[in-house]
């Protein structure tokens, strides 16, 4: 059996004993079939842990954190902002962001947008689900839904914006990653009906700003998101 692994919001340590919630205790008892002495990982910031199955009462799971097996990953900061799109589609970007290593979202209303609210605990659920089967550690950040000016109100100085423009005429993107800065890389993705004028040239405006034209047609959002996060991971490797 593959090693089944939960992410656990409490703080973990060796010899801790706890219980998991129903949901992961209904999971590990008649989903997987674990019985007592079983072992699987429980995961957050921290690290990963193994952990055993001490009990099972009244369908809550007790265990124990036997040794770590890895500890917290200090991995590049890479954002993903972006307009709001419909549900099955919505769902795929956050699941397949996650799994290639997106450590925040930030959801932006733009003037075309034509979705313009989120469902945040879906969206949690989504990226915890994502990072369990992903091997990640670190659980991607979700932020509240703004507008675009603030948004670039408040980007950090010391990040990198990378705009995904089919209308882009600017550095390919060895040249903005060769660029060296501490703070984010942050890939903005525009709503469905695109960036109004407005809104492209505020974006260009700010200094942190440069912006990448994936492909001579148009994408739509979900799969400019999954290509830009997928090249950009590339070169920063």
């Amino acid at each position: 059996m593959d090693n089944i692994r939960l992410f656990f919001s409490k703080s973990l340590s060796i010899n801790l004993t706890g219980k998991l919630d129903k949901p992961q205790s209904h999971y590990l008892n008649k989903v997987m079939r674990l019985k007592v002495n079983e072992d699987f990982s429980l995961f957050n910031s921290s690290g990963e842990w193994k952990a055993k199955i001490l009990n099972i009462s009244k369908n809550i799971v007790e265990f124990n954190i036997i040794r770590q097996l890895r500890k917290k990953e200090n991995s590049k900061e890479l954002w993903l902002a972006f307009s709001p799109i419909k549900s099955n589609y919505f769902s795929f970007m956050i699941q397949k962001a996650t799994e290639l290593g997106i450590t925040k979202f930030l959801p932006i209303i733009f003037e075309r947008s034509i979705v313009r609210k989120i469902n945040k605990e879906r969206l949690k659920k989504i990226v915890v689900e994502a990072s369990e089967q992903s091997n990640r550690i670190n659980i991607p950040e979700i932020e509240n839904l703004e507008n675009l000016k603030t948004f670039l109100k408040n980007f950090p100085k010391n990040g990198s914006l990378i705009s995904c423009d089919i209308n882009s005429k600017n550095e390919k993107l060895n040249s903005i990653l060769s660029k060296k800065n501490k703070g984010p890389y942050c890939i903005l993705v525009g709503p469905e009906g695109d960036f109004s004028e407005l809104e492209r040239q505020s974006i260009i405006d700010i200094e942190q700003s440069q912006s990448l034209s994936l492909a001579s047609n148009i994408l739509r959002v979900e799969t400019a998101a999954i290509a830009a996060i997928s090249i950009i991971n590339f070169y920063l490797k």
